[in-house]
């Protein structure tokens, strides 16, 4: 359709609309708030008196990938419940809408906002003049932006002012990196994310060792469109066009090391876009005895600093997590988010928003991922749990957004090796009993592992299939996901796994050193000696709203804390572990134990954890 102002196209957008019906996505409470917009029900409002105008027009003068702008509104008829949306792309084609009943006629809005926040948010005595500041962090996202004001609540939206449109000055640079461990030790991949196709422009990363001359390294580019994903939201008002995801390997790494990078784009006419300048320091050895420390949680989320996207002023543990890694990041080497990703459940830009908010750690450090239910789950996609948890995106962002050294990513279980550290990252959304593809894949890992150079053996996996006293594992009486602890104990048993991490459960919990429910260690902070039992830990206190105890008061719960939080390991040495607690909201530490022990600790037998003998000699 012929393109009209961005006002007269909403006018013809929303008079048109008010023929449909369909009331868009219900939420529940903690769900996405976006969902809560019933975007497919608004109406038109406009008022002569009313007016909504956005400042500064152009973003990213000076390179810049996040700037701050102010919102300066008036209504004639304020309310409590009026709020203010910011949309991108400011000036969409509806004809891309895709009609959830074939009734309905476009055009119409198709496209929830990326962020939210009522008009009163920093003026309470909005309701009384009818004016109000607003002010909202933008961030590259390949497009331009407008800001609208509506009345009647989330429920029932009715548009009573649209802004003028705001862009960066390059809405289609390289953008958000995110580091990953490749298949493997000496090399990194390099992922990120721009609007620029190969048809435009070839990516590359030009990247050496510290102050020595730089290389270029080509890069993959991928995307997806709206079929791709498998239900609404994803498919229909959460839908935003990804832009095109990038990943570049960067091989034959000297350990240890410091090296630099950017993010390269040649365009056909021979000119250059650059991203930043970053850093990060390659991968020691395997089995390479110096001090290690590796972060740990789950069900993180994002969160809005300008505090837009959130209702009843819940804490903001996301940001706090963020927050306390990066200020901790000179003493950290890898980090692992294990599942629940970003919580957009449908909502595509807020994959953006979350590598945005991630970006000062993962461009500096590997951020190795897991798959959670929030990432993969969706009815007949072939998910271990049919559940509509995903929100349409039936892994597709997940699998996309983020590189992990797995054979095939659709299969998100993989391993990988951090100096004295062997991890095996699982995938609870696919079949992990005996028998299964990837119980296979868990043995081979567990029996990989060299314990002479790497002593220390770690699982995780986004649900909790070992241990929790969560309320809803404790009123089903299994403490567990059901089959899990009992398909997966032999193997932790027979190989020795040191620590199997869990999400999922929003909230901090330590077992003892713990085999077919009985604690075979009474130590409770410092573990040394044969390796008897695995401790189980849940760190899924992230982000999210957190999940509440079980009243029954379980033998094997050495500590659990109701709060944000996040879990470090550092590696001493081939005999010393260390494992803290911390809370989000200010970094101290609340919990940790230490594990000492020799090579020949590791070898001695114990109940299940040799291979049975014989009198043949």
């Amino acid at each position: 359709m012929e393109k009209l102002p961005l006002l007269k196209y909403l006018f013809f957008v929303l008079l048109n609309f008010c023929t449909l019906i369909g009331a868009g996505v219900t939420a529940t409470a903690g769900e996405q708030p976006l969902s809560k917009i019933a975007i497919r029900r608004a109406t038109l409002a406009l008022h002569d008196s009313a007016y909504v105008k956005a400042s500064p027009t152009l973003l990213g003068l000076k390179g810049e990938d996040i700037q701050w702008i102010t919102v300066d509104l008036k209504c004639p008829s304020p309310s409590e419940d009026d709020w203010v949306g910011v949309f991108s792309p400011a000036n969409f084609n509806s004809s891309t809408c895709p009609p959830d009943n074939p009734r309905d006629v476009a055009p119409f809005i198709c496209s929830s906002p990326i962020k939210y926040n009522y008009a009163n948010h920093s003026n309470p005595v909005y309701t009384k003049i009818g004016k109000s500041l607003l002010n909202f962090q933008l961030i590259n996202q390949r497009a331009d932006f407008s800001v609208a004001l509506f009345s009647g609540g989330l429920s029932n939206p009715k548009l009573v002012a649209v802004s003028n449109i705001i862009s960066f000055a390059n809405p289609k640079a390289p953008v958000y990196p995110r580091l990953a461990q490749g298949k493997s030790w000496n090399e990194m991949t390099v992922t990120w994310t721009s609007g620029y196709d190969i048809t435009e422009a070839v990516p590359f990363v030009e990247w050496g060792m510290e102050g020595e001359s730089q290389t270029h390294s080509p890069a993959g580019t991928l995307t997806f469109s709206r079929q791709a994903m498998c239900g609404s939201p994803a498919r229909t008002v959460g839908w935003r066009d990804p832009g095109f995801i990038h990943t570049s390997f960067l091989k034959d790494l000297w350990p240890n090391s410091m090296y630099t990078y950017k993010l390269g784009h040649r365009l056909f006419n021979s000119s250059y876009v650059w991203s930043k300048l970053f850093s990060f320091r390659s991968s020691p050895y395997p089995g390479q005895d110096s001090l290690q420390r590796v972060i740990i949680f789950g069900d993180m989320g994002t969160a809005e600093r300008d505090g837009s996207n959130e209702y009843n002023h819940n804490p903001p543990g996301s940001l706090n997590t963020t927050d306390q890694i990066i200020k901790d990041l000179d003493n950290i080497d890898i980090v692992f988010h294990i599942g629940d990703i970003t919580y957009a459940n449908g909502y595509i830009s807020q994959w953006d928003q979350f590598t945005s908010q991630v970006e000062p750690i993962a461009s500096a450090v590997p951020y190795m991922i897991a798959s959670g239910n929030h990432e993969r789950d969706w009815p007949g996609t072939g998910s271990f749990y049919d559940t509509m948890d995903s929100g349409g995106e039936c892994g597709v962002l997940a699998e996309t957004m983020f590189y992990v050294p797995a054979e095939n990513r659709a299969k998100f279980w993989y391993s990988t090796d951090y100096g004295m550290f062997h991890f095996c990252i699982a995938y609870s959304e696919h079949d992990w009993r005996e028998g299964t593809e990837q119980y296979k894949f868990l043995e081979h890992c567990f029996a990989s592992a060299d314990r002479q150079k790497q002593p220390w053996l770690i699982f995780a996996v986004h649900r909790v299939l070992g241990y929790s006293s969560d309320y809803r594992y404790g009123v089903e009486g299994s403490f567990e996901e059901p089959m899990g602890r009992e398909s997966l104990q032999r193997l932790w048993q027979k190989y020795k796994v040191d620590i199997a991490f869990y999400g999922h459960v929003h909230n901090y919990e330590r077992t003892c050193p713990i085999y077919q429910n009985q604690c075979v260690n009474t130590e409770r902070s410092h573990y040394s000696g044969t390796v008897n039992g695995t401790i189980h830990v849940v760190v899924g206190g992230g982000g999210r709203e957190l999940s509440v105890f079980s009243d029954v008061q379980t033998s094997w719960s050495v500590y659990r804390d109701f709060d944000f939080g996040f879990g470090k390991m550092t590696a001493f040495n081939h005999s010393s572990l260390l494992f803290e607690y911390k809370k989000s909201s200010d970094g101290r530490v609340y919990d940790s134990f230490t594990i000492s022990r020799d090579y020949r600790d590791v070898l001695a037998c114990v109940h299940d954890g040799c291979e049975p003998t014989t009198l043949a000699s």
